[in-house]
């Protein structure tokens, strides 16, 4: 900077002592104006000397070294689910920095006050999942874990990363099967709800009494007004069969036939029959109360169907079951098949 400065100026004086025609005197004084301002200049710009060197002072601006965290790897440690003998095995990098104390605090062992702070906040998550929710606890674990926080002592911060969070191959095969058999044990009890409901529904409502039963027919068949009409006796069966009961006096001509004397009279005829109506003596009486024929009829049986005889053979079966001797003993002849197909203990 003083070469450059001298040069400049020195530039100058000898253009203004040329532009001017100087006398030779001058330019010896301009020589020496030009060394006495270069003289100032370095000493202007010359660095001041420091009274005591850096590296003598008692704090020497040296760099803080940086905080060295330690870290420890713990593997395959059991740690509780919400569902009893059901474990996690957990996994996960701890990592620690101890603080700073007094000179007079004890000495502890850091890497087993970081790895006991770690499981505390652990099992403080795991112990409130399902153990089949493993990869949701982990990513829960994820977070909780992640933060540098205070142990319970105050001595060390602590936190932990790349956690790993599993349950037992056997305990998973095992929930897996507890979970199939529950399901289908739902499935199972609401087909038995919905059977006992339909039940309940038949006998309670639709065959609590032949009117129920013929409006529940007309429902389902509305435009067969004729066809409810002549299902009237049938129906009337059917109720009072559902109640265990006799069917009742009102539909007693539609449900027997009018030349069948009603059963259970005691012996005497019917108010419909032959007699009351002054047609002459009564003829004797079927074996059958009721018309077979009318009744397969109603359940779209054809007289020349193939399966009618093993279909009254099983209604014969079902009217065992419930203790009804003669009408087992209708159904079963008016079909060749004369033995029961299954025991009472098969109903039962």
């Amino acid at each position: 900077m003083t070469f450059f400065v001298a040069l400049i100026l020195g530039l100058l004086l000898v253009i203004l002592g040329l532009t001017t025609s100087w006398p030779w005197w001058a330019w010896p004084a301009a020589g020496a104006l030009l060394l006495l301002t270069a003289i100032l200049t370095q000493r202007q710009l010359a660095p001041r000397p420091v009274p005591v060197p850096g590296e003598f002072l008692a704090h020497p601006d040296l760099p803080l070294p940086e905080t060295q965290r330690q870290e420890y790897r713990i593997s395959h440690v059991a740690l509780p689910s919400c569902v009893r003998d059901y474990d996690f095995s957990f996994s996960a990098t701890v990592q620690w920095r101890v603080l700073d104390v007094s000179s007079d605090a004890p000495v502890i062992n850091p890497a087993g006050l970081a790895v006991d702070a770690v499981l505390e906040r652990a099992r403080a998550v795991t112990v409130h999942q399902p153990p089949h929710r493993s990869s949701l606890a982990q990513h829960q674990l994820d977070g909780a874990l992640g933060t540098m926080c205070t142990d319970a002592t105050g001595r060390v911060t602590v936190m932990a990363y790349s956690v790993e969070l599993s349950l037992p191959e056997h305990d998973r095969e095992r929930l897996s099967r507890l979970s199939d058999v529950r399901k289908d044990e739902d499935v199972w009890e609401h087909e038995r709800n919905y059977e006992r409901n339909k039940r309940t529904y038949l006998g309670d409502d639709v065959l609590k009494d032949t009117g129920s039963a013929v409006v529940w027919w007309l429902s389902r068949n509305d435009e067969e007004i004729e066809g409810a009409v002549e299902r009237i006796g049938m129906l009337a069966q059917l109720s009072a069969a559902a109640r265990n009961e006799p069917v009742a006096p009102l539909f007693e001509h539609l449900a027997y036939p009018r030349e069948t004397p009603a059963p259970d009279n005691g012996g005497r005829e019917s108010a419909t029959g032959p007699e009351a109506s002054g047609a002459g003596p009564a003829e004797p009486a079927p074996e059958s109360p009721f018309s077979t024929d009318t009744l397969l009829s109603w359940f779209g049986v054809a007289p020349d169907d193939p399966d009618r005889d093993l279909f009254a053979t099983r209604l014969a079966d079902v009217a065992r079951a419930h203790g009804k001797k003669h009408a087992e003993e209708t159904l079963l002849k008016s079909s060749t098949v004369t033995e029961p197909l299954v025991d009472d203990g098969e109903y039962q």
